[in-house]
């Protein structure tokens, strides 16, 4: 159902570098760009995440309860992808791990200060 999610970035060569290495580690890459766009997925037509400079020239900014959640096969990849982004600058916002029986997650913020997770359904 999702098609693709962007977040706006103010400084787009390093949001573009931080997606580039992080993605690297669950076998996305980079689907399409432009010049002010990127958009990380598994192949064309398949969900992906963007990044952008905002159309209207003004500051790209967070919203207040976005977030974006990237699913994981399993919850050591949680991990490591929830690590991963803070190697790479991003902060925590919420340390990797169970929330109830059934989900496993980890929360951060990317350079720009988007907010996202890795999260999986754990099976009993």
């Amino acid at each position: 159902m999702i098609g693709y999610v962007t977040l706006g970035t103010n400084n787009f060569d390093a949001a573009a570098s931080f997606y580039d290495e992080l993605f690297a580690t669950i076998g996305a890459a980079r689907v399409f760009e432009t010049e002010t766009f990127i958009a990380w997925g598994k192949s064309a037509g398949s969900p992906s995440l963007s990044i952008a400079k905002p159309f209207n020239g003004e500051a790209a900014s967070v919203g207040n309860g976005v977030m974006v959640a990237i699913a994981m096969s399993s919850s050591d990849k949680v991990d490591a992808f929830h690590a991963k982004a803070l190697e790479l600058g991003g902060s925590d916002e919420g340390a990797a791990g169970p929330r109830g029986d059934t989900f496993h997650v980890g929360y951060f913020r990317d350079l720009d200060g988007n907010k996202l997770n890795a999260f999986c359904f754990v099976k009993d």
